[in-house]
């Protein structure tokens, strides 16, 4: 593989979205990940619908696990921990997103393991972080954007908060921000030899995405509340529902950007009032039966010949087909274990020197494990034995 992260070795414990998705993103980035999983509790997207025709692997395995390696191993065996300890030595990064304590139990903790490699860094990815009074409690992304507080200034004034289509906190913020401490850790490494425990917290993440909200009410005491602010419905700066019942979004702010706005809806009386003028409930209505007026393709016409900050919203069939899409490589073939191809998202990021190299897709559970025991010395007649005994269940 080529790839800015070439020669990062990372040894993957986690299952569903925010690991997964770290660890995918750095082995596009040319990094060598080997996924440690359970045969007897397969990962939930695993069973993910759809399946790709033909295989009995899902669309979310196929690109989770895409460039990765992956074995079974059960960890609850006591031999599995010194199987880990020989990965280690050749893989010296970790990312696992148990519960806080599991891996210590299993005898994999950072303390534990870091006797074996003291230049071993780990990252513990989970919802609440290693410390606090949530640190034991389960949750999911609608827990996680709840609890920071996020979501009591989104959404509608009538209809309350509503849910995004994407993951805020497990891909925003858990999977980047994992990204970010892991290499952050490799960078320190790198001019010290000390290697470190990161301590990755989903709840974290998303209240530090708060920004400007965060720092109002930190610096002025002004509590955000729904369509009260500039960027959440406050302003003009809003969605706007077209002839054809689908919509476009203005994002124009700056004057000159509102400026087009108001005379391509052939309305420049509404300039000196600005993007947030005082009556804006009135104005906002007129200017929502303006939208309606036209499709949303006419619009998009006329409000291609200006600045204007207004683009259409796109299903994610259009978005994925769109030309700016396509000439950004960000839709690509990926190759399956068995020779076909599957379409997947390509890596959002661009090098000049290191572009991404994408590996195959990922494979079931277990694939690699009797090459990867090999690897560390085993020989095929204890493999096997290992295999009756349940080691790799």
């Amino acid at each position: 593989m080529t790839g800015p992260l070439k020669g990062l070795k990372i040894l993957d414990f986690t299952t569903l979205l925010p690991g997964p998705f770290a660890t995918m993103t750095m082995a596009d980035m040319g990094a060598d990940v080997l996924q440690v999983l359970s045969a007897s509790r397969p990962d939930l997207t695993a069973f993910w619908p759809p399946f790709i025709p033909g295989t009995k692997l899902s669309a979310a395995s196929a690109m989770l696990g895409r460039g990765k390696r992956s074995m079974t191993l059960n960890l609850k065996d006591a031999r599995a921990a010194g199987i880990v300890k020989k990965l280690i030595a050749q893989y010296d990064i970790v990312i696992e997103q148990f519960r806080p304590g599991v891996m210590e139990r299993l005898g994999l903790g950072y303390e534990t393991l870091r006797e074996s490699n003291p230049a071993l860094i780990y990252c513990s990815l989970t919802g609440y972080g290693q410390t606090g009074p949530m640190r034991d409690r389960a949750g999911h992304d609608i827990n996680y954007i709840s609890r920071a507080g996020v979501m009591a200034y989104s959404g509608r004034k009538q209809t309350g908060p509503t849910l995004t289509g994407m993951q805020i906190a497990d891909v925003a913020s858990g999977s980047s921000n994992a990204i970010i401490g892991i290499l952050a850790a490799v960078i320190h490494r790198e001019r010290s030899g000390e290697g470190q425990h990161i301590d990755v917290s989903m709840t974290d993440g998303v209240v530090a995405l708060n920004t400007f909200a965060a720092m109002a009410l930190l610096a002025g005491g002004k509590e955000a509340g729904r369509e009260e602010e500039l960027l959440n419905g406050g302003s003009l700066y809003d969605f706007y529902e077209t002839g054809d019942g689908k919509y476009i979004a203005f994002g124009g702010l700056e004057p000159q950007f509102f400026s087009a706005f108001c005379h391509t809806i052939g309305r420049p009386d509404l300039i000196p009032g600005g993007v947030a003028p005082q009556d804006l409930p009135a104005i906002k209505k007129e200017v929502r039966n303006i939208i309606k007026s036209k499709s949303r393709d006419a619009w998009c016409e006329l409000f291609a010949k200006t600045d204007a900050c207004v683009e259409p919203v796109l299903t994610l069939a259009e978005a994925l087909d769109d030309p700016q899409t396509k000439a950004r490589n960000m839709v690509i073939d990926v190759l399956l274990p068995h020779g076909e191809k599957v379409r997947q998202t390509g890596h959002p990021v661009h090098y000049s020197a290191t572009p991404p190299a994408y590996g195959v897709a990922g494979s079931t559970a277990g694939t690699h494990t009797q090459e990867v025991m090999n690897g560390l010395g085993y020989r095929d007649e204890e493999i096997e034995e290992f295999e009756k005994t349940g080691l790799f269940s």
